[in-house]
This record gives C-alpha cells, sequence and structure tokens, in this order.
C-alpha cells in the first residue's frame, strides 16, 4: 500500500472507543514482518509490535487507533474519507490516524537501525484509557522491555506543518467545592446562612489564581471555575448549599497538595468539603534529549521550519510513557479541527511526517 491507500484504509474503520472495529488486527497483517503481541484487556484492544535489528537503543512510537463519536451535521460520511478542496475529510484524519498511518509507512520501510523499533497501539486514548496504553507499558517493564526514548504521533502543529513539538504536558486536576450554610426564608436573612455570601467575598481569591508564575516550559497554573450552582431556582429561598467545579491545568511546579493547602487557607473558617482528583500529572523532557535534538533536525532538514518545544494543550498518552521514565515528546500534523465536525488534513502533511519520522529513524 502507499500512503495515502493506507490513510484512507485506516480512516474508514468506525473505530470509535473502545472499538477498534479491527482496525488493530488489520495493521497487524500489515506489519507482519514484525513480532506481535496483543495486549487486550476487557473491550480494549492493544498491540505492540517490535524488530530486534541490533543492540542499540530502543526507539518507539506510539498512538491510538480510536475516534471520538463523529456527531450530526457533517458535510460528507465521516468514516468514508472524501477529498475536497485538497483536504482529506473523515474522523481521525488529524487525532490521530495521520500520525498512525506516518510511522506505520516509516518504522514498515526501514532496512537498517541500529538498536530496536517498536509501535505501542491502543484503542482506548480517547475514553478513560484504564486497559489502554498504560496495560502495555506495564507488560513492556515485566519484560524488561522499556524503549528508551518514545514519539507520540498526536497532531501537534499549531499554524504550519512543523512548527510545534511537545515536549511535555501540563497536569490536570479536578475538584469539587461544597459549601454548607443554612437555608431559609429570602426575607430573613439574619435566620439563614447564605452560601453565596459566604463565597462571594472569596471568589476573586480563587477564580482565575496562579499557583505558580510558570517557567520556561510551562504557563502558569490556573484554577479555572467550571461550575458554580446554588439555590432552587425560586426568589423566596435563600439556599443552603452551593457547589462549585473546577480544574487546574498544572506545571511540575504545583502539586494537588500544594492546591488543597492554598484552598484551604482561603475558605478557612467556613462549613465546607473540599476533593480533589488528579486525572493527568505533569511531565518535561529534557530539551537536550536526543529524541528532541534528531526531531528538531529532521523537521528542519525536511520542511526547512524551526519548530518550537512547547508544553501547551490538554493531556495524552506521552504521560504514561514518562512515568515509565521514557524520554518523551510528541509531533504530529497541524492541530486545528480535532474533535469537530469536518474534521480535516492534507494528504501533504502525512507524506512530510511519514518523511520525518524516516529522517529520525535514519538518524538515530
Amino acid at each position: 500500500m502507499d500512503t495515502k491507500e493506507l490513510f484512507f484504509k485506516l480512516l474508514e474503520f468506525k473505530s470509535i472507543t473502545p472499538d477498534d472495529d479491527g482496525a488493530l488486527d488489520f495493521i497487524q497483517e500489515y506489519m507482519r514482518e514484525f513480532e506481535a503481541v496483543r495486549v487486550d484487556v476487557n473491550s480494549t484492544k492493544n498491540l505492540l509490535l517490535f524488530k530486534k535489528f541490533g543492540d542499540g537503543e530502543h526507539l518507539c512510537f506510539a498512538g491510538h487507533v480510536d475516534v471520538v463519536p463523529p456527531g450530526d451535521g457533517w458535510d460528507s460520511d465521516p468514516f468514508v474519507p472524501t477529498l475536497r478542496d485538497g483536504f482529506v475529510y473523515a474522523r481521525g484524519t488529524q487525532d490521530m490516524k495521520s500520525g498512525v498511518c506516518a510511522f506505520l509507512q516509516a518504522v514498515k520501510r526501514t532496512k537498517e537501525f541500529k538498536g530496536t523499533l517498536s509501535i505501542v497501539l491502543t484503542s482506548d486514548e480517547e475514553g478513560d484509557g484504564l486497559d489502554g496504553t498504560i496495560k502495555v507499558l506495564e507488560y513492556m517493564e515485566k519484560n524488561n522491555f522499556l524503549p528508551d526514548f518514545a514519539l507520540i504521533a498526536e497532531p501537534t502543529c499549531e499554524k504550519v506543518m512543523g512548527d510545534a513539538i511537545k515536549v511535555g504536558r501540563r497536569g490536570s486536576i479536578n475538584g469539587i467545592l461544597e459549601i454548607f450554610g443554612v437555608q431559609g426564608h429570602a426575607a430573613y436573612p439574619e435566620k439563614s446562612k447564605n452560601p453565596i455570601d459566604l463565597i462571594a467575598p472569596l471568589l476573586d481569591r480563587l477564580a482565575g489564581y496562579h499557583f505558580d508564575n510558570g517557567d520556561e516550559n510551562f504557563a502558569p497554573s490556573r484554577l479555572t471555575v467550571t461550575d458554580i450552582r446554588s439555590g432552587m431556582e425560586v426568589t423566596n429561598v435563600t439556599p443552603g448549599y452551593l457547589k462549585m467545579m473546577f480544574n487546574v491545568r498544572n506545571s511540575t511546579n504545583t502539586t494537588k497538595e500544594d492546591i488543597e493547602s492554598y484552598i484551604d487557607s482561603v475558605l478557612k473558617g467556613l462549613d465546607y468539603k473540599l476533593q480533589l482528583f488528579q486525572g493527568a500529572k505533569p511531565f518535561v523532557t529534557r530539551r537536550d534529549s536526543k529524541v528532541v535534538r534528531l526531531t528538531s533536525e529532521a523537521i528542519k532538514n525536511v520542511i526547512k521550519v524551526e519548530p518550537k518545544l512547547s508544553t501547551a494543550g490538554g493531556t495524552s498518552d506521552a504521560r504514561l510513557f514518562a512515568q515509565f521514565g521514557v524520554d518523551t515528546i510528541e509531533f504530529g500534523v497541524i492541530n486545528d479541527t480535532i474533535h469537530a465536525l469536518n474534521e480535516r488534513t492534507t494528504l501533504k502533511e502525512v507524506e512530510l511526517l511519514e518523511e520525518v519520522f524516516s529522517k529520525i529513524i535514519e538518524k538515530f
């Protein structure tokens, strides 16, 4: 298969999380020159492919074949790739079957390498991910087969192809804050305790608060209020309860304990309950890491663009590789329509991505 044929084939799988719709079976057969291990867990399908060319370092390419539901209102069938106006339209074009296609082709066409090349694929990255990439990494650790470096082909570019490499990701901490008051008649405020009155003068110390000043890798860790609700949608009852939800995209400079300590200091004296949930931990790969250096050089060589090193955006499976001590980065096509109606990319971007990956493999 040429790159266009493979890309279109991958896009035709209705691989909505966690159903891979047969995509991993197809990929395993397509990459039959490589040893394959299935690490399927419950309804999640996971595939590890690898080939040892020599005794050198182990480079892993990783990604996911699952996609989010397409939603209604597409101009064409989201699972029938359509060429229109110079773009390929289908669910998963950017996130991230373009990246999967590119590294499958680059790895498949590799004839010489000084170490080991591997590929990790899952059908559960867009979901909770509990049975996805983490299970493959646990298998690799158990078998003393963790890679030295990993490259996740998530869409990272912002304006033009090649302009951004992700060298880290912020963590994500979700919070639920409950304020307890005393319900009563609105005409007798002295007989009640309104939680809205209690939180109002403190809100400017919470909403938008920066827990740190950021650094060369990360923006400041900021508290973003996502929901506040109280009362019964009537005008004559003072509420007795308020619930606020928030998120902090945290850098390596701020921990869950830092957030808890600060909020406790702000709310001192109130009757409240605070719950914090760490959905993802932050990580950053050294800027002088071999995988960062060679990827930057390959982009400049192939695309003639100087990439910036970024940690912006949400979370990805890159954080899981980092938890196992693997130097990990992300590089992929332009990210401007992921999860949207009429998701699209260009064949040129996929071909350039494949060429960059081939150059990285060559220079390793």
